[in-house]
């Protein structure tokens, strides 16, 4: 996936340095009020006591200055920096830091997210409507494309805000929407199920990994635009739709019913044609065409029938 990300190459101090930079600054701030108020209740000390105040007030607007430009960065998130709306890079090194505070920065998380799609209707390559859904897992790639490619800030904005999880929540609806549009796009290419059971061409239910395999990499297209990357992605429900399932479970029926009856007859044939060799084979009698006959009807009809056979001793002899 090409990127638009940059690695910031500004100045970032150390956040521990500058915290005792700050509390120090503070703190003269502090001590130079005290003793430019001292100076001034004494006639002789105007002049020291004036400087010393203007310096209280101008260490504390520094000490003020050096607190806004904190920041934290957790294991797998990333600050967006920008200078006065122009995109400076994007810093990802865990710790804790202080940066200018006329850098404004944008927390994003690039750790791994889950997302499981409720079932859509969608028709088929025959168009059969069927009831298919999705898992996948997510992260964000691109920084830069995930706040300025796609509107994540307006729609963050819309829902409440602008802070890490506002945003995050944007691009997951922006995620669910594609999503959507890929899952359709993938199901309308194949059927869902084979029609006569004797073509080797894919389908949904017997596709498994191939399936998958292209529907991750529709999904990687219409998402790296936001600078999205899948993970994975795998359809984790499938079924025919409840107009049509009860009908398609008796052509599935019928369709294993007739299966099982071309097994039996299959069995069957050979099972007579090794008895009849058998017979000839061992001479242990000799039949004619009519008889070979009757004991083939007969044994088709006992192999092949539903019902436990009735049988019938024959007295008689085969001669007559």
């Amino acid at each position: 996936m090409e990127t638009k990300e940059t690695q910031f190459q500004g100045t970032i101090l150390n956040g521990f340095l500058m915290l005792f930079v700050t509390l120090v600054t503070f703190v003269l701030s502090v001590a130079s009020l005290v003793f430019s108020i001292s100076l001034l209740s004494q006639s002789e000390g105007d002049g020291l006591g004036i400087f010393l105040l203007v310096a209280s007030f101008v260490l504390f607007v520094l000490a003020i200055f050096f607190c806004c430009g904190f920041m934290l960065l957790e294991p797998n998130t990333a600050r967006a920096i920008l200078w006065f709306g122009k995109y400076s890079g994007t810093f990802t090194k865990t710790g804790f830091y202080w940066i200018n505070p006329f850098y404004s920065t944008k927390k994003l998380s690039l750790r791994a997210r889950n997302f499981d799609a409720e079932p859509i209707k969608v028709n088929d390559k025959v168009g059969n409507p069927v009831m298919i859904g999705l898992v996948m897992v997510w992260r964000l790639k691109d920084t830069y494309k995930a706040l300025f490619e796609v509107d994540s800030q307006t729609m963050a904005t819309n829902a409440g805000g602008t802070t890490t999880k506002s945003i995050m929540h944007a691009l997951e609806n922006f995620v669910k929407i594609q999503s959507d549009a890929a899952l359709r796009q993938v199901a309308g290419q194949f059927a869902y199920d084979d029609v006569d059971d004797k073509t080797d061409e894919l389908t949904l239910r017997s596709g498994g990994e191939e399936i998958n395999d292209q529907l991750e990499g529709k999904l990687n297209e219409r998402l790296s635009m936001a600078g999205i990357e899948v993970v994975e992605a795998r359809i984790n429900y499938l079924a025919y739709a409840p107009e049509i399932a009860a009908v398609m479970l008796r052509r599935q029926q019928a369709a294993a019913i007739i299966t099982a009856r071309e097994k039996i007859v299959e069995g069957a044939v050979s099972m007579v044609k090794m008895a009849l060799d058998r017979l000839q084979e061992e001479d242990i009698v000799e039949l004619d065409e009519e008889k070979k006959a009757a004991m083939v009807s007969n044994l088709l009809v006992v192999l092949c029938g539903e019902d436990s056979a009735q049988p019938v001793v024959n007295t008689g002899t085969l001669n007559h």
